[in-house]
C-alpha cells in the first residue's frame, strides 16, 4: 500500500479510478492509518484505518472541505492512541456520546424538578381549597358546604337581601399564602387577629383548615407542601379561646309569650317554620330543606336530612301537621320563599329576633329552639333516648347503639305528649277533628 505525503495539491487532484466499482484510496505517509477515500460518485473523505484484535477497523473522519490536513492527521494520531490502548474508537465515541447525553438528561431532570418544585411551592391555600371542597363535598351536608364557602370568601358581594356587603371570611387573609408558608408562627399571628373581633368564626376556621391540611398531607399533589399541619398549633388554639356554653333557651313560663309573638309574624311561612322548629327540635337547615315529598300526611311522618345518618324519620305531630297543611305549595319546598334564590326559606333569623324582642324575651337563637326542645322534654319525663332520637342525636352508650330499635309509633306517643304539653303551657287549645285539623284559641 503506497503512501505519499498529503498536500493540498495531492488532495485536490486525487480522484476515483475510472472503471473501478469500489472506492479508491490514497494513504498518508505522515500520520499512520490516515487515508483519503474517493467513491465512484466522486465524494471524498478522510478516513482512519487500523487493526484491533485482528479485525480491520475503518472510521470516517470527515470531508476535505471541512477538515484540514493537519487536523485530519491529528485526529488519526488520536485514534491510533486509542487503538494502541486496546480500545475501539467507535465504542469510545459511543460511550462519550452516551455520557454527554446522560449529563444533559441529568441537567434537564434537575431543571424540570426545580421547575416543578417552584410551581408546586407557589400553590396557595386559595388554590387548594376549591379542589379539597370539590373532592370532599359529596360527603357533606348543605350547611357544611356553605360553611366552607363562607369561611374563605373574599367578601365585597351583595347579600341575598338588602344592601349590605359580605365581609371577608376568616381564612380570606390566608387564601393568598403559599402552603409552604403556612407555618405555625403564621397561623398563630392570624389567630391573634381573629380572636379580637370574631373568635367563634376563627375557631371554626381553624377546624376546617386543619381538616383541609390533613387531606393535603395525604394527597399526592400536595403532600410535599403540607408535611406539617400548622392548624394544630396549641398557641393559636389558646388565642382563639374555648367556645362558651350557650344558655339561650325558652323557659316554660316564656312559651306563651313566644308563641303569641311568633304567630303574629307577618310571613305565615316563617311563623310556621319557627313553631315547627321548636316542636320538632330539628336543626334549622334540616327543617328548611324539607320537601313536600318528605311529608306523609297519611302516616303522619316527616323525613328529615340528618347530620349523623343520611336521613331520619320523625313523627308529624297533630299541630305540626296543621301548620304544614296550611302552607302554600309554591314549589317543592315546604317552607318556600319567592324571594329566595333557591326557592326555600333561607334566613328566618331577622323575623325571629323581632318576635323575641316584641315578646320581651332575652336573645334566643334558632339553635336555641333546638336546645329548648331538649330542655322542655324534661317536664314531660320523656326518656332521654326518645328525645335524642327525635332530634337526631347520635345514640349514646352500648345499649342505645346496639340494642334499642324504637318504632316510629313509640316516638309518636311521646312526641304528641311533648307537643301537647308545650301548647298547654302556651295557652293554645288545639283539637283534632275529622277529616282535618282545627286550632282553637
Amino acid at each position: 500500500m503506497a503512501k505519499v505525503k498529503f498536500t493540498a495539491g495531492r488532495i485536490a487532484d486525487f480522484t476515483h479510478e475510472q472503471g473501478k466499482k469500489s472506492p479508491s484510496f490514497l494513504w498518508d505517509s505522515i500520520a499512520p492509518g490516515l487515508g483519503l477515500r474517493a467513491t465512484p460518485a466522486g465524494a471524498k473523505s478522510y478516513i482512519f484505518q487500523s487493526k484491533l484484535d485482528g479485525q480491520v477497523i475503518r472510521i470516517t473522519i470527515g470531508a476535505p472541505d471541512t477538515w484540514t490536513i493537519d487536523k485530519a492527521q491529528a485526529e488519526a494520531r488520536r485514534l491510533k492512541v486509542i487503538i494502541d490502548g486496546g480500545q475501539d474508537p467507535r465504542q469510545v465515541k459511543a460511550d462519550g456520546l452516551a455520557s454527554k447525553q446522560a449529563d444533559r438528561d441529568a441537567k434537564e431532570a434537575i431543571a424540570t424538578a426545580l421547575k416543578a418544585r417552584q410551581a408546586s411551592e407557589s400553590i396557595t391555600l386559595g388554590d387548594v381549597w376549591p379542589v379539597y371542597v370539590a373532592e370532599r363535598s359529596p360527603n357533606w351536608s348543605v350547611h357544611h358546604n356553605e360553611a366552607h364557602a363562607r369561611i374563605i370568601q373574599a367578601g365585597g358581594e351583595n347579600w341575598k337581601r338588602g344592601k349590605k356587603i359580605t365581609e371577608p371570611g376568616p381564612l380570606a387573609s390566608l387564601a393568598g399564602v403559599r402552603l409552604v408558608d403556612l407555618t405555625m408562627p403564621r397561623i398563630e399571628a392570624w389567630a391573634k387577629v381573629e380572636a379580637i373581633s370574631r373568635p367563634s368564626s376563627g375557631r371554626l376556621a381553624m377546624r376546617l383548615l386543619k381538616a383541609c391540611l390533613n387531606w393535603g398531607a395525604a394527597h399526592a399533589d400536595y403532600a410535599a407542601m403540607t408535611t406539617t399541619n400548622a392548624a394544630k398549633s396549641t398557641k393559636a388554639r389558646e388565642s382563639l379561646g374555648k367556645a362558651k356554653v350557650k344558655n339561650d333557651v325558652l323557659q316554660r313560663e316564656q312559651l306563651a309569650a313566644w308563641f303569641a309573638a311568633v304567630r303574629q309574624t307577618r310571613n305565615p311561612v316563617i311563623g310556621a317554620y319557627l313553631q315547627c322548629l321548636l316542636l320538632t327540635g330539628a336543626r334549622r337547615e334540616e327543617l328548611a330543606a324539607l320537601r313536600w315529598t318528605d311529608v306523609d300526611f297519611q302516616w303522619n311522618s316527616l323525613k328529615l336530612n340528618d347530620k349523623v345518618e343520611e336521613f331520619r324519620m320523625v313523627p308529624m305531630t297533630p299541630y305540626v301537621a296543621h301548620l304544614l297543611a296550611a302552607l302554600p305549595r309554591r314549589n317543592e319546598w315546604v317552607f318556600s320563599s319567592p324571594a329566595s334564590r333557591d326557592g326555600n326559606l333561607s334566613e328566618p333569623r331577622y323575623a325571629h329576633n323581632q318576635a323575641t324582642v316584641s315578646a320581651g324575651l332575652p336573645h334566643l337563637s334558632l339553635h336555641g329552639l333546638r336546645r329548648s326542645f331538649a330542655s322542655l322534654c324534661e317536664w314531660t319525663e320523656t326518656p332521654a333516648g326518645i328525645a335524642a332520637q327525635i332530634q337526631g342525636h347520635a345514640p349514646q352508650g352500648v345499649r342505645e347503639q346496639n340494642y334499642i330499635r324504637r318504632p316510629l309509633d313509640l316516638l309518636r306517643m311521646w312526641h304528641v305528649k311533648i307537643e301537647g304539653w308545650m301548647l298547654e303551657q302556651a295557652g293554645i287549645e288545639f283539637v283534632t277533628v275529622t277529616p282535618g285539623l282545627r286550632a282553637v284559641i
